[in-house]
């Protein structure tokens, strides 16, 4: 299980260490889903997506995502799983309380 940021201003932020691993090219496909947010990496800029960039020192990715979110989607901390079979990074964006 992942920790992932999604910020007031729309962004994205992946610790370094999952970027490192799961999106080795710094660049991905974003796609809505129900109340879940798919990340798929992509073979390189020349496939097309969004461009990770980094953040600082760490190697801490960011990328703007607010227009793929649903609308009013809360920033805050989301949890996020790899989903080996889909080749995806699972973001839950529904609150719990929900």
């Amino acid at each position: 299980m992942y920790s992932i940021e999604l910020t007031a201003n729309g962004y994205l932020h992946l610790p370094a260490e999952l970027a490192r691993e799961r999106f080795p090219h710094d660049v991905l496909v974003a796609l809505s889903r129900g109340d879940e947010l798919w990340l798929l990496p992509t073979r390189g800029a020349a496939a097309g997506g969004l461009l990770l960039k980094q953040r600082n020192l760490r190697g801490d990715r960011s990328v703007l995502i607010w227009e793929v979110l649903p609308p009013a989607t809360a920033p805050g901390l989301r949890p996020a799983t790899w989903d080996a079979e889909n080749g995806a990074l699972r973001v839950v964006l529904a609150n719990s309380e929900s």
